[in-house]
């Protein structure tokens, strides 16, 4: 059963915000610390801290230099952004799922845009492995996404389950 809260755009606002600031500090240390694909062990064998740079979305898909594809990500960005402001203010059930999802998923997609903006590519450094099998690099701003949509996929879900 879905659960109404009254979470306000302010506060969907403020979690997004937490997300930014959280993803860009982490990025600043990596980058101030690291040179570009110096790997740091951190569990050997299984975690490392990593600097590299993604100009594709996520998991390095559609990675290169080209020009229309880094306007074509931020186009894609800023639409996701708008999209997702969209359906936080305009939906009726306010659940848990959703405002946590919402909020997670603007965070993020806010956090890599301004990596797009400011380097032309997306900081990654969270670096899990076992042996040679490594899982693509990704950051704080990929998590929350990822963490986000499942949530966001949670609320749709019990939705559909009601309604039928």
């Amino acid at each position: 059963m879905i659960q109404s809260i009254p979470f306000s755009i302010k506060s969907f606002l403020f979690v997004a915000f937490l997300i930014v600031l959280s993803d860009q500090a982490t990025k600043a240390i990596i980058v101030s610390n690291l040179h570009l694909h110096e790997v740091r062990p951190v569990f050997q064998g299984f975690f490392n801290i990593t600097y590299i740079t993604n100009t594709g979305a996520a998991f390095g898909f559609l990675a290169g230099s080209d020009k229309w594809r880094h306007i074509f990500f931020q186009i894609v960005s800023v639409v996701a952004l708008g999209g997702l402001l969209y359906l936080y203010r305009s939906s009726h059930s306010r659940s848990y799922q959703l405002f946590w999802g919402t909020s997670l998923v603007f965070g993020g997609a806010l956090g890599n845009l301004i990596d797009r903006i400011r380097h032309r590519s997306v900081i990654d450094f969270l670096d899990f492995y076992i042996g040679s099998y490594h899982w693509p690099a990704f950051n704080i701003a990929d998590s929350a996404i990822t963490i986000g949509g499942v949530l966001l996929a949670w609320h749709f879900l019990q939705i559909t389950g009601k309604e039928s």
